[in-house]
């Protein structure tokens, strides 16, 4: 189930750097309002004018509430080797030693601590040899599609006779069902089936596999309580028994080792085999957009095929994807995974059939991926279409309902989770908008829509995405409801912090009461986002190469979480560009240049004009315009301290 979460790349701004700030100290309000773009302004009326210097006329200085990341010692050896500010971030983010930031291969964790992996190794080894036909069934989101394609590029060039299917969301839902098994067998009449980021709670759909001859390894990392179903082999580092020293292998990472042990039985016994590790670009893509958790085993495994990519060494899909999303291979970040890729290939399971992505990743034309890259790009566009229609309609309930509260200009949320359902919602893209309404309100949000948009009677179904926050545990509240209510629920898994499930449209309001029930059981506290803060940094480290080495130093993301500061700042300039972005020109204690910053898509109606200092929460990026670099800090959060 796919715990994808990600925005698209909409390039939200232009890259313009700001003008060069006055030489002398007079970086008063009328210089600030001689150099402000209040194209915002047009079409105001006079009471809006009013209205707007009244609220200006009263101030009070504010400064952030921030929690911060660590708080303690160093070890030296972080500090000796990284400097002072690295040494504090590696450390708060758990790590202890130089050796666990070792990138090299070597450091993996061994594949013999996985449950089953030598049993499942054994058999479709033995199926290659045998010529069996063997059918991958594997899931409808990125992470589905790299470990399917990674699958059957592996066992294609271990001469198997392999075809992959991935099930039609809209006809078979998710995972190794007995109608996709019935549907497979015909269509393909597979002697073996091997599932990839699915298949742990298939107990049905194994039986039937049995009852048509045809075995089943399974290949998953989707948590389970329960006992794995009775296939012939079952590889999932979260399965009951299994001691794999990472329990955060998305499900391209586990198909990735078990390839890896298929082609080194075989190359010990001199038969044919390949070279897993050149399909590194795949297994990177598929942790970071199934938002795998960068423990130092998946930053391994990220760090090198984020590197293999950069040098072109890589899926042409993936180059035809990132020509459609305008970024330069060379230049390429992990956040280019979750931006720029995943949404193209999400959007083909999304919206049509993740067939068209898998294609695309599998190809080694070109023209072929180009063309389906296009394609890709084409779906998500209308993808992008139906989940702003769908937003617009969710806030519009929200606010009939009076869930959501802004009494103090800040959107807040009376109850504690949400749950939302239409007849004419599109099942593609409830996951991404419960995500969208979790981050505006801080609650787990459940967005339902009809499993078949053709059937929205009271005894049809419907299906949930969930997206949840930090220390709310989505799938284990959903179990709850089902142990409490067992006809409730007709299936339901995922995550902590993303799920599914499926339930009658009659039974909608029942569910939404219970789910209430139990996160209402949950401690307040949990409920009010807690922003943190790497804290201050050095004078030094506002530069150039400072930037260079956060880059440098470890892929980040989920689990491993890009460093935010803060600090206070003199103001000395601000634009506002595109009615919508806020362009500021700082200076900090120590510093000997001016700092820009900027805000992007920030409500310009609450900058205050005769700010002087302000305290902001950021990150730290290059704007590159013209062949300049410069540094540039992106706002994440404000608060005005002084004015003019």
């Amino acid at each position: 189930m796919s715990t994808q979460n990600y925005q698209d790349d909409d390039s939200p701004f232009d890259n313009h750097p700001s003008p060069n700030p006055p030489k002398s100290a007079q970086a008063t309000s009328t210089q600030k309002f001689a150099n402000a773009n209040l194209s915002h302004l047009t079409n105001t009326s006079v009471q809006d004018f009013e209205r707007a210097f009244d609220k200006v006329g009263r101030f009070t200085s504010k400064h952030l509430t921030l929690a911060p990341r660590h708080q303690g010692d160093v070890p030296d050896e972080l500090t000796a080797m990284f400097g002072e500010t690295l040494g504090r971030l590696l450390v708060s983010r758990q790590i202890d030693s130089i050796d666990e930031m070792d990138m090299s291969v070597a450091k993996l964790l061994p594949a013999s601590d996985l449950l089953g992996l030598d049993v499942g190794a054994d058999i479709i080894s033995r199926a290659i040899d045998e010529n069996k036909r063997i059918l991958i069934v594997g899931d409808f989101d990125c992470d589905g599609a790299t470990s399917t394609t990674l699958m059957v590029r592996c066992l294609r060039e271990m001469g198997a006779d392999v075809q992959f299917l991935v099930p039609d969301r809209f006809k078979f839902g998710y995972g190794l069902t007995p109608q996709i098994v019935e549907h497979g067998a015909e269509e393909f009449d597979p002697k073996l089936i091997i599932t990839v980021d699915n298949g742990i709670s298939s107990h049905e759909g194994v039986a039937k596999a049995d009852e048509l001859g045809i075995d089943v390894v399974i290949t998953d990392h989707h948590l389970t309580t329960s006992s794995s179903p009775k296939a012939s082999a079952v590889i999932n580092p979260n399965q009951v028994g299994c001691e794999f020293g990472s329990k955060w292998l998305v499900g391209v990472g586990v198909a990735f080792y078990v390839m890896g042990r298929v082609a080194k039985i075989r190359r010990e016994m001199g038969k044919s085999t390949t070279q897993v590790a050149k399909y590194l670009d795949l297994v990177a893509l598929g942790t970071i957009a199934d938002v795998g958790h960068l423990d130092q085993n998946n930053r391994i495994l990220v760090t090198h095929g984020l590197n293999a990519i950069r040098e072109g060494r890589c899926c042409v899909g993936i180059l035809a994807l990132l020509e459609q999303a305008g970024r330069d291979v060379r230049k390429i970040t992990a956040d280019d995974f979750g931006f720029a890729i995943a949404p193209r290939i999400n959007a083909a399971g999304r919206m049509d059939n993740m067939r068209t992505g898998v294609e695309c990743l599998l190809t080694d034309d070109f023209g072929e991926a180009h063309r389906l890259a296009i394609e890709l790009n084409r779906l998500n566009h209308s993808r992008r279409a139906i989940e702003t229609q769908m937003r617009d309609e969710a806030s519009s309930i929200i606010d009939e309902l009076h869930l959501s509260d802004e009494s103090d200009d800040k959107p807040k949320c009376a109850a504690k989770a949400i749950c939302l359902y239409q007849d004419n919602w599109h099942q593609g893209v409830i996951g991404i908008v419960a995500g969208r309404i979790k981050e505006q309100l801080y609650r787990p949000t459940i967005v339902f829509a009809p499993a078949d948009a053709d059937k929205v009677g009271d005894d049809d179904l419907i299906k949930g995405s969930g997206r949840s926050i930090v220390g709310v545990h989505i799938r284990d509240a959903i179990e709850t409801v089902a142990m409490a209510n067992p006809e409730l629920i007709l299936h339901f898994g995922g995550h902590a912090m993303a799920a599914g499930l499926t339930i009658h449209k009659r039974d909608f309001e029942r569910f939404k009461a219970e789910f209430l029930k139990v996160v209402d059981g949950f401690d307040d506290e949990l409920f009010s986002e807690l922003k943190y803060t790497d804290g201050a940094l050095t004078p030094p480290d506002f530069s150039l190469a400072f930037v260079h080495a956060l880059k440098n130093v470890s892929v980040w993301g989920n689990g491993f979480l890009p460093p935010a500061f803060d600090g206070v700042f003199e103001v000395v300039n601000f634009r506002i560009l595109k009615d919508k972005h806020l362009k500021l020109t700082l200076r900090a204690d120590g510093v000997q240049y001016p700092i820009d910053a900027i805000w992007f898509n920030y409500d310009v109606d609450e900058w205050d004009y005769r700010a002087s200092a302000v305290h902001i929460l950021f990150t730290l990026d290059i704007n590159e315009w013209q062949g300049n670099k410069s540094l540039q800090l992106i706002i994440k959060d404000l608060a005005v301290c002084a004015i003019d």
